[in-house]
C-alpha cells in the first residue's frame, strides 16, 4: 500500500461521516490522539473526504456555540471538536464537510421556519469561527428526509441560499430511503421515483451532491434503487454518491460492523450504477483497524485486501503497464 491508500479502485470508499455527536450509537470517548490515529488510518484507506454529520443535536455540541447556548442553557460539550477536525483533515489532506445543527424538534414539530432561523445563526457563528480553515471544503445539511416534503423543501432552500452566500462550497445531503427495514409501510420503487422527481425539481441548483443511504431495503432490490437514483439526480445535475452503510440492519442489535459479504455487495451495486463517489456511515464506529468493535478490525482487513486485490487486477489488465510489455 503506497502512501497516497487505497486509490487504485473504482470501488474504494473515499469519503465518511464523522459521527460524534450521535443519538444511536455509543461514543468511543477519543481524544485527540485517537482521532489524529484514526485519520491517519482513513487516509491510508483512501479517504479524501470527511463529512460531519451534525454539528449539534439538542443540547448537544461539537463546540462552544453562543447561538446553541441561548437555547440550550446546559450545553453538553468537551472540547472544539470542529476546530480538530479541520486541523486533522488539513495535515492528511482532506476535504471537511460541515454538518448543520438539528433541534431534534422544531422541524419534526412542523416548525420548519424555527428550525431554518436558529440554523441561520450558527451557520453565520461556525463561519466566523472556522471559515479561513483551508480544510473546509462544503457543508451538510443534516435533517433527513425519505419523500417529498414541503416545510423540509423550505429548510433546504433558505440553508442552501444562506449557506452559498457565506461561501460558494459545495452542499451535500444524505436522505434515505423509505424501505421495509425500517417502516411497515415500505416504498415502492415507483412511488420513490415520483416522490424524488419532486424533490430534485425544487432542489435543481441549490444542492451539489446527493448521497441516499443504502440499508433500508432488501438486498434484492437495493440495484435497482440505486439505478434510479443515479439517473434522477443525474437528470437535474446533482453529483450522485452512495452512503454504504457499513453497520448491520439485519441483526437484533443495534448496531454492529456489517458482514463483509454484504458490504462487498453493496460495493459493487453502487459502481454497477455509475455512482460518482462512495463514502460510508461510517468509518470511526464500524469499518477502522481503530474501532471499539473488534468485528470492525477484522472487517477493515478484509475490505483493504479486497480493494488492493482489485487495485493490482486492474494494473495487470492494463495494456500500457510496463510490466505486461
Amino acid at each position: 500500500m503506497d502512501s497516497k491508500g487505497l486509490t487504485g479502485s473504482p470501488l474504494a470508499i473515499t469519503g465518511t461521516f464523522l459521527d460524534e455527536i450521535s443519538h444511536d450509537i455509543p461514543s468511543a470517548n477519543w481524544g485527540c490522539e485517537d482521532w489524529a490515529k484514526d485519520f491517519a488510518a482513513m487516509r491510508q484507506d483512501g479517504i479524501d473526504t470527511v463529512i460531519l454529520i451534525r454539528a449539534g443535536y439538542r443540547d448537544r455540541a461539537t463546540f462552544p456555540s453562543k447561538v446553541l447556548a441561548k437555547l440550550h442553557p446546559t450545553l453538553i460539550v468537551d472540547e472544539d471538536l470542529v476546530a480538530l477536525f479541520l486541523g486533522l483533515a488539513e495535515q492528511e489532506g482532506m476535504t471537511f464537510f460541515l454538518g448543520t445543527y438539528d433541534s431534534g424538534d422544531y422541524w419534526l414539530q412542523g416548525n420548519y421556519q424555527a428550525e431554518i432561523d436558529l440554523n441561520l445563526a450558527f451557520a453565520d457563528e461556525v463561519w466566523e469561527r472556522y471559515g479561513s480553515s483551508p480544510a473546509f471544503g462544503g457543508w451538510y445539511i443534516s435533517h433527513e428526509i425519505n419523500t417529498f416534503d414541503l416545510g423540509m423543501m423550505q429548510v433546504y432552500e433558505q440553508l442552501s441560499q444562506h449557506l452559498r452566500c457565506l461561501k460558494p462550497l459545495p452542499i451535500l445531503i444524505s436522505p434515505y430511503i423509505r424501505g421495509r427495514k425500517q417502516f411497515a409501510q415500505a416504498i415502492s420503487l415507483e412511488e420513490h421515483e415520483r416522490e424524488w422527481d419532486q424533490v430534485f425539481a425544487r432542489l435543481q441548483g441549490k444542492v451539489d451532491c446527493v448521497a441516499f443511504q443504502d440499508g433500508q431495503i432488501d438486498f434484492a432490490e437495493l440495484p435497482d434503487y440505486l439505478a434510479v437514483n443515479a439517473a434522477l439526480a443525474q437528470r437535474y445535475g446533482i453529483a450522485c454518491w452512495s452512503n454504504i452503510e457499513s453497520f448491520d440492519r439485519d441483526v437484533h442489535i443495534k448496531f454492529p460492523p456489517i458482514a463483509w459479504p454484504k458490504l462487498r455487495f453493496k460495493l459493487e451495486a453502487a459502481q454497477a450504477a455509475g455512482v460518482d463517489k462512495l463514502i460510508t456511515f461510517e468509518y470511526s464506529h464500524f469499518l477502522s483497524p481503530n474501532s471499539i468493535y473488534p468485528a470492525a478490525h477484522n472487517l477493515n482487513r478484509r475490505y483493504r485486501n479486497w480493494v488492493k486485490s482489485l487495485s493490482l487486477q486492474g494494473s495487470n489488465d492494463d495494456p500500457n503497464n510496463s510490466d505486461n510489455g
